[in-house]
């Protein structure tokens, strides 16, 4: 059986937030719990799997190579 090709609903949704951009101390977690129905460790859970996902780089290229880069970023500052 083949792999789905599209993202689901909760992967565009979870893409479409990162796009965004937050303003103030813990908008970003309250649109997580509030707009996605998630704790911020599982949607950065999910956000993590999204950026080594083919389907979410063909789904949102900008977004998941900008992310990529910054979590690439982060990895050599440790």
């Amino acid at each position: 059986m083949e792999p789905p090709t599209e993202l689901g609903r909760r992967e565009q949704a979870v893409l479409a937030l990162e796009r965004r951009g937050f303003f103030g101390p813990g908008a970003k977690e309250r649109a997580i719990r509030e707009e996605l129905d998630l704790s911020p460790v599982r949607y950065y859970q999910l956000l993590n799997a999204l950026l080594d996902d083919e389907r979410a780089l063909a789904h949102d290229p900008v977004t998941v190579n900008r992310l990529r880069r910054v979590r690439e970023a982060r990895r050599s500052e440790r």
